[in-house]
């Protein structure tokens, strides 16, 4: 939560940029440290979200491992502390390269999507003499009921091996002698908001899974459930940490404690979003015939969601909040950025106090899939990173 304090420290800065608030930061791990502790679930942290090399090492020093979706990520992974026995790396299109340099690394686990990726990273494993650690993603064909883009575990879906492929999967899996089979891996979406309902289902069809894969004679040694778990972007100030023990008391729901597989878990935008805010000025305000328009110097290349796939993030007039004692009234605007697209809008019809050629902005919600995303589309520089406590 914005106060002003932060405000008075930041006023002056360059903006667009991201400021990052680490008094949440280091609520949110704490809770969700001691929640895997206390539930047994092993962290790894979806370095997509957010990859912040500070932020990336305050994550390690907890003892949470990384989930990576590249090989940069897996180097990123290990130059900030994470263990490489920890660091897993999942994708739908591995290149050769990137298989290699894992394995150079030591990644603890290679999460396959699919029968030729499996072949693949056995023919490399053997070329270089190790054995590469594997887990089969698995697609449980469960519907999340989030947004079509970021839903993963349907069964045409790109990620995951799908039913019908389950048993040359496993033929194909006891033919490679370089591969080292750990587990299997659900991931079925991404900002998940019914957490009982979708995560205990979720749970309970990898539990029938798992007894499958067994029943053909594979060790099933780990079960990673992935990610997914969603935030409050409507209310970001009421609900600053995500319901992590919800979503482990689902999981835990069909995988008792001291039972005979260690759980894993993919949490990346539960981590981060509620700690970054994308702070922006206002360049102009335009009055048209039927609606008011405010132009804000910060575009969908320094946070492409709302572009993207129409995601919300609240928007809120720091300047008239913390400065302007006499101005009560509150007015509709058409939020919009400077890139030359149509689709470049944060909001429309937002109602916010009165605002002025100058103010500040806040978009709130806006740690997680944020400046990761960001492009020099237009030339823009890169929005830069403030942290809290080091202004």
């Amino acid at each position: 939560m914005l106060d002003i304090h932060d405000f008075e420290r930041f006023a002056e800065v360059e903006t667009p940029f991201y400021f990052y608030d680490i008094d949440l930061f280091r609520r949110t791990t704490d809770a969700l440290a001691a929640l895997s502790d206390s539930y047994g679930i092993k962290i790894h942290y979806a370095v997509k979200a957010n990859s912040e090399e500070r932020l990336l090492r305050m994550l390690s020093a907890r003892g949470f491992g990384s989930d990576c979706v590249s090989a940069n990520e897996v180097v990123l992974s290990a130059q900030n502390g994470f263990a490489p026995s920890d660091i897993m790396l999942a994708g739908v299109g591995k290149t050769d390269k990137e298989i290699r340099t894992s394995l150079e690394v030591g990644i603890g686990c290679f999460n396959v999507e699919s029968i030729p990726e499996m072949e693949v990273i056995d023919a490399i494993a053997g070329g270089m003499g190790v054995k590469a650690p594997v887990a089969l993603r698995i697609n449980p064909n469960i519907d999340p009921h989030t947004h079509k883009y970021i839903t993963t575990g349907l069964e045409e879906n790109k990620f995951g091996i799908s039913r019908f492929e389950f048993e040359p999967a496993v033929e194909r899996l006891k033919a490679c002698p370089n591969l080292d089979f750990k587990g299997l891996l659900f991931h079925i979406g991404s900002q998940i908001t019914d957490v009982a309902n979708v995560f205990g289902l979720e749970a309970k069809c990898a539990r029938e899974l798992v007894s499958w894969f067994e029943d053909r004679g594979l060790k099933v040694e780990h079960v990673d459930l992935g990610g997914g778990l969603g935030v409050d972007y409507d209310d970001p100030d009421g609900h600053p940490v995500a319901d992590f023990e919800t979503w482990m008391k689902a999981l835990r729901s069909c995988f008792p404690k001291g039972g005979a597989y260690k759980l894993h878990i993919e949490p990346g935008r539960s981590v981060v979003a509620q700690c970054g805010t994308l702070v922006t000025r206002v360049v102009y305000v335009k009055k048209g015939r039927t609606k008011n328009f405010v132009i804000v110097d910060a575009g969908m290349n320094d946070l492409i969601r709302p572009a993207l796939y129409g995601a919300y993030h609240k928007v809120e007039n720091l300047t008239a909040s913390y400065c302007r004692k006499d101005n009560t009234k509150d007015c509709a605007y058409d939020v919009v950025g400077p890139i030359c697209e149509s689709s470049d809008v944060w909001g429309e019809g937002r109602i916010l106090r009165q605002t002025r050629r100058g103010d500040l902005l806040a978009i709130r919600s806006a740690g997680a899939y944020g400046r990761t995303m960001a492009s020099r589309y237009n030339m823009r520089d890169l929005a830069p990173a403030v942290y809290s406590d080091e202004l």
